[in-house]
């Protein structure tokens, strides 16, 4: 359970928190999806008493989409073979050439590897420190910094 003062930090920390899981999914619908799992996951299991509310909870979003995608990864693996199987070829998507150039740096991100893209997003957009980065996504001080620095050279040389 959280304490009346952890729940209004939770509070103050969604629109972050909302951004962020925007951003690592790339779609309103499942950015929704996902902070309200967040806040759920959060407000029923609570956290340690001197847990800091924002990091704790970047960290909780970061763990459900990471598990998220592994399960999207095993249905997409079961329905490719489901398709092969069968004989169907599947169509590709359009690649939307001719879109506003914040859409091609989104699009971009999204190509990004998992883990270069939250660095990048908790740094850029979010305005955290590597330090802050750093403890969210329980890494390394370095590690945070060669992920930024590996997803901004890959994220110019794709919008070159």
């Amino acid at each position: 359970m959280l304490s009346d003062a952890q729940q209004t930090e939770l509070m103050a920390e969604l629109l972050g928190l909302k951004r962020f899981c925007l951003s690592l999914t790339g779609d309103a619908a499942d950015a929704d999806d996902l902070l309200q799992l967040t806040v759920e996951r959060v407000l029923e299991r609570g956290m340690p008493a001197d847990a800091h509310v924002a990091k704790w909870s970047y960290r909780v979003c970061r763990n459900i989409w990471l598990d998220e995608l592994r399960s999207r990864e095993v249905r997409q693996r079961y329905v490719a073979t489901a398709v092969v199987s069968e004989g169907v070829a599947a169509e590709s998507a359009d690649d939307g050439f001719g879109r506003v150039e914040l859409e091609r740096v989104d699009a971009a991100m999204q190509t990004l590897p998992e883990e270069q893209r939250s660095a990048l997003l908790l740094v850029a957009v979010e305005g955290r420190s590597y330090a802050e980065v750093s403890e969210i996504l329980d890494i390394p001080l370095g590690t945070v910094m060669s992920r930024v620095a590996r997803a901004r050279r890959s994220l110019a040389e794709k919008l070159e």
